[in-house]
């Protein structure tokens, strides 16, 4: 299959992360984030973003919906009371990013909202990498959102969605550099932030192989744990603030050996992707 740029797909494709293996996931050619290509964008323009718009599907829906996580994150690490955030997700199941009626969705009054959205997270397809032709509509259609969005007062972001495993049937090893390549050529096309979710997920694999992160039926959903993860990874990289430490546990559903454990993994994510401090 050919790719947009062969030398981010080759780069990202060789130094992801050390070995990884376990019954859900496996690949033989990785090694540690440090090598990854930076994306051009490193912070965004507003340094704490109060209204903010997910537009995605399935993947922020399960578990309670990733904007919720990471709303709560945001009041527990004492940023701001749960008064002053609007957080609103727009998910269709099985969407590509096209599917969206993106007018209508950055119109506030449709939504309920007071004020234009800050930031607008835009989420693909879960395959949108697989092909030339799903990578071509998901570049044109990031970019054609990305001008609306600021014409609407708002910051347009890439979300990177994670990679399949056993036992989704398109599963495959090294499907996270075909994701990161797509998501880090668009976002520097437009000159978006990229946030490194599908990468939080291979390092957190690495690092606990027996972690469950996917839902174990398909291989492709987020698990709670999954779930937990990207909002942290959400959480660090649109505030700037270490996600460890965060005493917000979904209300005693994740453990929290886990839910340090998953920080952890996000803000070192993070950190290394942005080439950041800290």
């Amino acid at each position: 299959m050919k790719l947009g740029s062969n030398l981010i797909l080759t780069i990202v494709a060789i130094f992801l992360a050390q070995s990884l293996s376990s019954p859900a996931i496996s690949s033989s050619d990785s090694a540690t984030l440090s090598h990854l290509p930076a994306p051009k964008v490193k912070r965004i323009d507003i340094a704490k973003p109060t209204h903010i718009l997910f537009v995605g599907n399935s993947y922020f829906y399960y578990n309670d919906s990733l904007h919720n996580h990471v709303q709560r994150m945001v009041v527990a690490a004492g940023l701001f009371k749960p008064s002053d955030l609007s957080y609103k997700s727009a998910t269709i199941g099985g969407a590509a990013l096209f599917d969206h009626n993106i007018d209508h969705l950055l119109d506030p009054y449709n939504l309920r909202v007071t004020k234009p959205f800050d930031i607008v997270l835009l989420q693909g397809g879960s395959a949108a990498a697989l092909s030339d032709i799903r990578r071509k509509r998901f570049t044109e259609t990031a970019a054609d959102y990305a001008q609306k969005i600021r014409q609407a007062g708002g910051e347009p972001i890439l979300y990177m969605t994670h990679a399949y495993v056993d036992p989704h049937r398109r599963y495959r090893p090294g499907m996270i550099a075909e994701i990161a390549s797509l998501y880090i050529e668009a976002g520097n096309k437009i000159d978006a932030l990229v946030i490194p979710v599908g990468l939080a997920f291979e390092e957190a694999y690495r690092r606990q192989p027996k972690i469950s992160l996917h839902k174990s039926f398909d291989g492709s959903h987020p698990d709670i744990l999954g779930t937990y993860l990207a909002a942290a990874t959400v959480f660090a990289s649109i505030y700037g603030q270490s996600p460890v430490g965060n005493s917000y546990d979904y209300f005693g559903e994740v453990k929290r050996e886990d839910a340090v454990f998953l920080q952890t993994v996000a803000q070192d994510v993070v950190t290394k992707f942005y080439r950041r401090d800290r």
